[in-house]
Formats: structure tokens, C-alpha cells, sequence
């Protein structure tokens, strides 16, 4: 973790904008402005994947450098706000997570909740959506929309058998190619909407793409396969053409409004 009194909330990584894809990374980093501490929290916990998804980071960057496109990081703890929750989410600001009671976070007053929206979460928001914008415009079509996580590999006493999940909600243009070129690899288990379901009212996906008929997806690479730089650099080696073959498929680039299993869009 970094902690600075000049702290900015995103992290814009740069493409060639015309190709009509952007990445997205809303738990790339840890990192917390030095007026929060570290919210009452002791060092080692911003190693666990509470703080952060681990490998995100270099993984995004990587894939984003393979494939010439751009991509907008999150600046911030997932700790300080989760920039992947609807604002009226309540785990938008843990107070608990997996079993860590986070002081800074409890209680929390009304005032703090929204000045932590209005510094953070709003600002990364609002750029991932000048991001999009940009992308449509200069490329001339609809944007492919693909957001990079990774989830640990045991959580609550449940040991994860997925190497990768692709998460979606009704809009399988993306999903369902992804899936099945992944599972090509006959030693990668591969999960659909594992180890969480796509359909998330709220969240990145929804707030970006579901809302604007935007082919995308989220993917989901469990995190000891991408810890260290070099397991990083592999899986963005290997998702670089699988991500690239479904850029070029005739869909992608339309607009289609498939609505979702939240309810109402």
C-alpha cells in the first residue's frame, strides 16, 4: 500500500482509441490518501484480497499494451469505497470483510459516505464514462467493454475449483465466446457467472455497458495464478488473442439492448 497527500482516484492507461475497446480495472490497486491512515487497519491486510484484487494491475496494463486499447484503473482501496457497487449498495463501504472488522469504516457517518463518493467514487466513474465516450467517438461504433478481476482462491471455508469465471447478466456476446475459447484449454476449469453471478444492479457493468447496449464482460482470474509478474504477464499473453478474435466478431461493435435479471433498465 502507498499512501500520498496527492492522490489521484484513476489511473488512465493509453491505446489507440480507434479500435473500439476499452479495459477496465475497478480493484487495480490499494492505495489509500494519507489523511485515512490505513482506516485502523494493520499493514498485512493490504495483501489480502480485501484491500485489493491481487495481479489486476499488471495483468490489465499488460493486456492493454498487447492490445494497443485503452484502460481506466482505479486509484483507490476497494477498503476506502467499492467503485464496483450501485451507490446505494450498503457494501458499497465495508465495515466487515471476510471476517476483518474495518475501524475506519465504523461506524461511518452520512457526511463521510458522500464525500468519499463525490472524491473517489465519482471521479473514477466519471472517467471510465469519458473513456467509453472517447472510444465511441473516435473508433465510430459501439464500444467492447471488458473488466478485469480477480477472486481468491478459498473464501469462507470454500476452496474455489475455477482458475477463471466469466461473469455476465443477459448480454452473452461477449460471455459465451469468452467462456468457450478459454475452456479450449483443456487444464483451465473455467467458470460460468463463478465464483459470482454477473447480474449485479448497480455495479460497473450495469452502470457502463448494460444501460448502453454495450457487448462487454467481466472476467474473473483467481488470484494465485496471477500474484507474481510472471503469472501476470502469462494470462495477459493468453487472454490478448481470445480478446482480440472476439473484437473482431460481427456483433460486438452494435448496440442491443438485452435488459437485465436485476429488474428494469
Amino acid at each position: 500500500m502507498t499512501r500520498s497527500t496527492v492522490f489521484t482516484p484513476f489511473d488512465i492507461v493509453e491505446g489507440d482509441r480507434k479500435r473500439g475497446v476499452v479495459l477496465l480495472a475497478d480493484h487495480a490497486r490499494r492505495d489509500l490518501p494519507d489523511e485515512y491512515g490505513s482506516l485502523g487497519l494493520p499493514a498485512s491486510e493490504f495483501d489480502r484480497h480485501i484491500a485489493y484484487d491481487i495481479g489486476v494491475e499488471t495483468v490489465t496494463r499488460e493486456l492493454a499494451a498487447a492490445l494497443d486499447v485503452p484502460a481506466v484503473l482505479a486509484g483507490f482501496s476497494r477498503l476506502l469505497i467499492d467503485p464496483n457497487r450501485g451507490e446505494d449498495d450498503p457494501t458499497m463501504i465495508r465495515q466487515l470483510y471476510d471476517g476483518t472488522v474495518v475501524p475506519g469504516n465504523y461506524p461511518i457517518a452520512r457526511e463521510e459516505r458522500e464525500r468519499r463518493l463525490d472524491r473517489f467514487y465519482r471521479p473514477y466513474h466519471d472517467a471510465v464514462g469519458a473513456m467509453i465516450a472517447s472510444v465511441a467517438y473516435a473508433s465510430g461504433k459501439a464500444p467492447f467493454i471488458l473488466s478485469v478481476h480477480s477472486f481468491t482462491p478459498a473464501m469462507q471455508g470454500f476452496v474455489r475449483p475455477w482458475h477463471v469465471g466469466v461473469l455476465w447478466d443477459r448480454d452473452d456476446r461477449v460471455a459465451r465466446p469468452l467462456i468457450d475459447m478459454l475452456a479450449e484449454d483443456k487444464s483451465l476449469v473455467v467458470g460460468d457467472n463463478e465464483p459470482y453471478d454477473g447480474a449485479l444492479r448497480g455495479d460497473t457493468m450495469f452502470r457502463h455497458a448494460i444501460v448502453n447496449g454495450y457487448a462487454h464482460a467481466l472476467i474473473e482470474i483467481r488470484q494465485d495464478l496471477i500474484a507474481d509478474r510472471a503469472g501476470a504477464l502469462a494470462w495477459a499473453e493468453r487472454l490478448a488473442p481470445i480478446v482480440d478474435a472476439i473484437d473482431r466478431r460481427p456483433d460486438i461493435h452494435q448496440v442491443k439492448m438485452f435488459g437485465s435479471r436485476t429488474g428494469p433498465v
